[in-house]
């Protein structure tokens, strides 16, 4: 009886299973009917199992991937602003250096607004290219701070390390890009200014010799017809004998030395001219001693020039040269005799000396030797602080012009002369003094 009674409830439980499957919609549960005991709940019980939800973990991806793709094109659009504030850079250093080249070479520029430029070479207000220059170099500064402060954020950012690692390697670029610019710049203003500066030098020696020359000529020039139609005549081979220019030279980086010279000493003329600064006595020597021929001696460096004038016979001669690989030429009477190079490449002539005519001297203004001292008349004795061209030197030699130095001008008051026996006499005229005169 009691197994017919079990029998009958597993039929009921069963049945209650099919009817509630066959009534209700499949609503994605599952149902478990299991046999009880017949001291328990005759109802059906339903265990409801948890729900499996794929989709979460799928939507948590797709987010990252969207913050990814919006943190790279953030990235990329500040990489296109640095690419464009270098080639906004890159254009100012273009317009910087044409403004530098036109400057150079504008010879008929102005000073300022109101100042007409009578000198010709004088640069265009460089003060306003140096603020510029300034100006710019200070918001390339501002840009570099920018970017430091931008890889500081990106360093401490939670992106994925190697997107990290790109940002921070892109940005290290444009701030070498950038410091590579404000380098540049930096050695374009200080350009600038040594170029402003020697213009200025150049303009204050030009406007000086001009003042001599116009106090001379007011003076009348003493018993000479004009400030520079004199001579020095040196008639004794001594050690006491000699001119003695009151001026110094600047510092130099190319000169033309230039003078009439009439000598008939025999052996050798002796040493015209010397200059001399301290710790070296033979920063610039002409010197003739002994069967040897004319030397020019630069911070004691011997170069041997092919010039002859132990004529008794005037004769105009220039010696030009540059630091530039050493290269000279050497001039008589208007022609180009010879020309080198390698004598004191590179070598700066150094400023503050003496210059002494007549004599060569072993300490800076001193210790002369009668053996190499200068025997005859010099007259014009001219000192520019660049190299004069052919034409200007062939103007002078057959006196169809007078050119008076830049840096050392011939006036009587430029010239002390030293020793008994020594004098400063008039000078013939020009046309005298050719050599088919």
């Amino acid at each position: 009886m009691f197994s017919l009674l079990y029998g009958l409830l597993c039929l009921c439980a069963l049945g209650c299973g099919q009817l509630a499957t066959n009534n209700q919609a499949d609503d994605g549960k599952r149902y478990i009917c299991r046999a009880i005991p017949l001291s328990g709940d005759a109802s059906c019980p339903v265990t409801l199992l948890p729900e499996l939800n794929a989709g979460s973990q799928e939507e948590e991806l797709r987010n990252t991937v969207m913050q990814l793709r919006e943190t790279i094109l953030q990235q990329k659009e500040t990489i296109s602003k640095q690419i464009g504030t270098i080639n906004e850079l890159t254009t100012k250093l273009s317009l910087c250096a044409s403004s530098t080249d036109d400057r150079k070479y504008d010879k008929g520029a102005s000073w300022g607004k109101e100042k007409q430029n009578t000198m010709g070479d004088v640069p265009r207000d460089p003060n306003d290219t140096i603020d510029s220059l300034g100006k710019t170099m200070q918001g390339l500064k501002d840009r570099l701070e920018n970017l430091e402060h931008l890889r500081a954020n990106v360093s401490g950012a939670s992106f994925p390390s190697e997107l990290r690692d790109l940002l921070q390697r892109r940005l290290r670029e444009l701030e070498k890009q950038l410091l590579k610019k404000v380098s540049n710049l930096e050695e374009e203003k200080s350009m600038l200014s040594n170029a402003t500066a020697a213009y200025r030098l150049k303009t204050e020696s030009t406007l000086s010799a001009l003042v001599d020359r116009i106090s001379e000529l007011e003076k009348g020039g003493g018993d000479f017809k004009s400030p520079e139609q004199f001579k020095l005549s040196l008639p004794q081979r001594t050690n006491y004998l000699y001119g003695r220019i009151t001026k110094s030279l600047p510092e130099m980086y190319a000169f033309t030395l230039c003078m009439w010279i009439k000598s008939s000493a025999s052996p050798g003329i002796g040493t015209p001219f010397s200059y001399g600064v301290p710790g070296q006595a033979n920063e610039i020597v002409l010197i003739e001693w002994g069967n040897n021929p004319i030397e020019l001696l630069i911070n004691d460096k011997v170069a041997q020039l092919p010039l002859e004038v132990r004529d008794g016979k005037w004769h105009h001669i220039c010696i030009a040269w540059t630091t530039r690989d050493g290269q000279w030429d050497a001039y008589q009477d208007g022609g180009k005799l010879g020309s080198g190079d390698n004598l004191a490449a590179w070598h700066p002539i150094k400023p503050g000396g003496v210059i002494i005519l007549g004599q060569e001297q072993d300490v800076v203004g001193g210790r002369f030797d009668a053996g190499q001292a200068f025997v005859g008349e010099l007259s014009q004795v001219n000192m520019w602080d660049r190299v004069l061209k052919p034409v200007e030197i062939q103007s002078m030699a057959n006196c169809s012009s007078y050119v008076a130095g830049n840096v050392i001008s011939w006036l009587a008051t430029n010239v002390e002369v030293f020793g008994r026996g020594a004098f400063k006499r008039p000078l013939e005229m020009c046309q005298e003094r050719l050599p088919n005169a």
